[in-house]
């Protein structure tokens, strides 16, 4: 309800600014006055009384960021002020992507699950004290925890194998599993998930079929929710890849299809996107809905054990690391590494060694490699080969390294980005230059993205205008989520606002110097409240869990 505008008092209003409202229009010059966390009033607000008052002249005002693919699910159980996100103006993140989230649990296999996600703990720290099971209670458990920003949820399909089907089995559920599977899913859409997600380069997801995944996504489809998917080849098998996600989508009947940091990695393979991007043109014309989103950078970023064949993951993270201790299966690695696999999307093959970074490690033994790719490792440490690098690091780590790894060419990530149905996401989780979350040398998009569109992509090289950047940031994902009160500066919407400087916004981070908080990203409110203020965080935890409308 918008009040009576006589003798109002605003909480705050923001001055002179640029205002661009996020809908792809041209930005113009106002004022926007704001009340209990929405936005009251735009137009010129020369004598209106505020509680505070923020002096945008030559700046630009447009909605909050929303990140549609966020891990900082893996971050705000530790750090619930976020500082890297905050600091791009991200307000909103679509959390629970890729198949991984931190809920459900069960009993018999928590404790597993737990270990193997906790390689994105910090050292030291991890994830097995959760005192939750279902994916209601984690929402509930999230409720009660300030945050600096909001967070809507996705429950994975990984997540949901471990917890009541063939956990990390190679091979398809039970009649019975399959129920308990569905009954997660129901559980969870019934809680609030926006979707479902799921990661099918990483084990155990590698290991179902599509009318596993199908099985699932018909219950997401109940409560008309997403399927979004790290889709299982972005290399030599993309194209079939986008056409699963396409099936699937179809076959559920879930309300749209998302397709996940669409890229086209390995050069062998650049210039696919041409084909990806005709068939996601054509499910749309058809009636379908697909979208997909995207990070800026060449290089990607996970978990290290995923360049193994999937065979070596089958039991788990123990067992894997039992494997890469027998002689017998190092030989078999190296050799499924030389020849390939069917469908495996076989990394060291394709980048090669010197194009494979270590993002971060656990002891102090390996601290002094962060940044280095393994053939400069293997150097520097004398090791007989990359091989024996690898292997030996993983042991000493127990699994729990991650990577950056270069495969992606520019001219795709041009065309992706400029494509009719791309929007933006981080693929990264909330750290800190300081502190418990400021560990390792994480991939610079986890401090950059929404600065190195604005500034790279949008004012030097123009490969996007202002106003369409923005659009891609804030209404376009706020549509696919169906928030309906957040994505656009209008009267009665939640005042999630970023306030930034056009001319200067850029990505300072680095793979070698990744802590580094961009420039140029002035302001940020989150439901009203300034939780940014001259590029400075206030302390303010005014985040809220946001919940699938019914």
């Amino acid at each position: 309800m918008i009040r009576e505008l006589d003798d109002m008092r605003f909480d705050v209003i923001i001055k002179n600014g640029n205002i661009i409202d996020g809908a792809g229009n041209p930005y113009y010059r106002g004022d926007i006055g704001i009340h209990n966390g929405r936005i009251e009033k735009i137009g010129f607000l020369k004598n209106e009384q505020a509680g505070e008052i923020i002096d945008a002249a030559d700046l630009a005002v447009c909605p909050g960021f929303i990140d549609v693919h966020s891990h900082s699910d893996a971050a705000v159980y530790f750090d619930n002020t976020l500082p890297s996100t905050i600091h791009q103006g991200i307000t909103t993140s679509l959390l629970g992507n890729c198949g991984e989230n931190l809920a459900p649990l069960a009993p018999e296999t928590r404790q597993d699950y737990l270990k193997l996600y906790g390689v994105f703990a910090p050292p030291g720290l991890s994830f097995k004290a959760v005192p939750w099971n279902t994916f209601g209670e984690y929402l509930a458990y999230m409720e009660q925890h300030a945050c600096v920003a909001n967070a809507a949820h996705l429950v994975g399909f990984g997540t949901v194998r471990v917890a009541g089907g063939p956990g990390f089995e190679d091979r398809p559920p039970t009649l019975s599993e399959a129920k308990r599977m569905q009954s997660f899913v129901a559980e969870a859409m019934h809680a609030g998930a926006f979707g479902m997600s799921t990661g099918l380069i990483y084990a155990p997801q590698a290991y179902a079929r599509t009318d596993e995944i199908i099985s699932l996504a018909k219950v997401v489809a109940e409560y008309d929710g997403l399927y979004c998917s790290h889709i299982r080849g972005e290399g030599a098998t993309v194209v079939d890849a986008v056409k699963e996600v396409i099936e699937i989508t179809e076959k559920s009947g879930c309300r749209g299809g998302h397709i996940a940091h669409h890229k086209v990695a390995g050069r062998a393979y650049w210039g696919k996107s041409r084909e990806t991007l005709h068939l996601m043109e054509n499910a749309n014309a058809r009636g379908l809905s697909i979208t997909c989103d995207q990070y800026p950078y060449s290089r990607g970023m996970t978990s290290m054990i995923t360049l193994l064949p999937p065979w070596v993951h089958v039991g788990g993270l123990e067992t894997l690391i039992a494997r890469l201790k027998d002689p017998a299966c190092r030989a078999r690695i190296i050799d499924d590494v030389k020849h390939g696999l069917p469908g495996w999307e076989n990394w060291i093959q394709d980048a090669g060694f010197e194009a494979i970074y270590i993002a971060s490690v656990k002891t102090e033994k390996w601290r002094d490699i962060e940044g280095k790719s393994i053939g400069e490792i293997t150097r520097l440490k004398g090791k007989t080969d990359e091989w024996e690098t690898l292997f030996e690091l993983l042991i000493d780590e127990g699994g729990e390294v991650t990577m950056t790894i270069e495969l992606m060419g520019e001219e795709d990530i041009r065309r992706i980005m400029a494509a009719r149905y791309t929007m933006i996401g981080t693929d990264a989780w909330g750290v800190n230059p300081s502190g418990v979350l400021g560990h390792g040398k994480p991939h610079p998009r986890y401090y950059g993205t929404f600065p190195r569109i604005l500034g790279k992509y949008v004012r030097e090289e123009g490969v996007l205008t202002l106003e369409d950047a923005v659009r891609r940031m804030t209404s376009f994902p706020a549509q696919r989520l169906g928030l309906t009160d957040r994505g656009l500066l209008k009267a009665g919407m939640w005042a999630d606002i970023v306030i930034f400087d056009a001319e200067h916004v850029i990505d300072k981070a680095t793979y070698l110097e990744p802590h580094q908080f961009p420039e140029g990203i002035m302001h940020v409110l989150v439901n009203g409240r300034i939780v940014v203020k001259n590029e400075r965080q206030t302390g303010a935890l005014p985040g809220k869990v946001l919940r699938r409308p019914a």
